[in-house]
């Protein structure tokens, strides 16, 4: 192939052959690198694109396994502080029944007032020491709570054995058969033989009276069970009260009953108003004690010191 080049200023020209292969090369390659260098450009940039797309990813990834580590450590202290909340509350009613408890035991055990107050916190105090204190770590919550519930128990059953013995003690003391079957009177007649108050004659007399004013309280000298309220003959309006143990006891002449039968009274409980029903000469109260069914001396329980 021949190529002129014609100058313009001077008109001159040149002519040179090229050959036709050696053309086509070089017609390829002012095509081809740019082309190329183009499609490498591109290719760089996909795979740039691919490394950054491929990077976001992971730290999308990444995000979410620690969102998720958040939302359940979230959820975990949630849970442990409603866990925590509710045996907080259980512990708080048990130490109230403590304080209750221990009221009750002062109650019981007649322990002086004030000697022990159950709604303050206890005294407690001592000189500051010199030395420092060894290092103390702080220990697991839910490891503090396990040991106070721990503590708590072990009080409740000490308590109830105690106050079980104390009830128990008391229960003993109210049906200890003891003292006067009046406040207000004196003994009239005394048991054993006597005159007879109505006929004069010799006769033997099961209880001891006590006379006092008209319609003022008959009591128990013990706790026990009312077995009969009512009238018999010859103790008028009566009571008799079983305490268990093979005591029971029974109080006649009432002018009113104030008890029925069946009902549970306490030891110094009235349960009539002195009177003069039945065989009797004036108000006053018979009163019999019976045990294992016989009947004996009631002096020997009027005396007695009370537990």
């Amino acid at each position: 192939m021949k190529f002129i080049i014609v100058d313009n200023r001077s008109g001159r020209s040149r002519a040179f052959s090229v050959n036709g292969i050696l053309l086509g090369l070089t017609l390829v390659g002012l095509i081809g690198i740019p082309a190329a260098a183009s499609y490498a450009a591109y290719r760089l940039g996909v795979g740039e694109a691919a490394m950054i797309g491929e990077m976001v990813g992971k730290w999308r990834q990444v995000l979410k396994d620690q969102d998720n580590e958040v939302k359940t450590a979230r959820r975990d202290a949630e849970e442990n502080l409603e866990a925590s909340a509710v045996r907080l509350a259980k512990l708080q009613s048990r130490i109230v029944r403590l304080d209750a408890l221990g009221e009750r035991l002062t109650t019981i055990a007649k322990l002086d007032e004030g000697e022990f107050d159950f709604s303050q916190a206890p005294a407690l105090g001592g000189p500051e020491a010199d030395e420092p204190a060894a290092a103390y770590s702080v220990p697991d919550y839910m490891q503090l709570l396990a040991q106070l519930a721990d503590d708590i128990e072990n009080r409740e059953q000490q308590l109830s054995v105690l106050e079980t013995l104390l009830v128990d003690r008391k229960i003993q003391e109210d049906v200890f058969i003891a003292g006067r079957p009046v406040n207000k009177g004196w003994m009239s007649s005394r048991y054993g033989v006597r005159n007879d108050p109505i006929n004069g004659r010799r006769a033997w007399h099961n209880g001891v009276d006590f006379a006092g004013p008209e319609g003022s309280d008959v009591v128990t000298v013990a706790a026990g069970i009312v077995v009969f309220a009512g009238t018999r003959s010859g103790y008028g309006e009566m009571v008799e009260i079983n305490h268990g143990g093979g005591f029971s006891t029974r109080y006649g002449h009432h002018k009113e009953l104030l008890v029925n039968v069946g009902d549970i009274v306490k030891k110094g409980q009235a349960v009539g108003l002195m009177g003069s029903s039945g065989r009797s000469t004036g108000p006053h109260v018979h009163f019999e004690v019976y045990k294992n069914g016989r009947v004996v001396d009631p002096s020997a329980y009027i005396h007695r010191a009370s537990r």
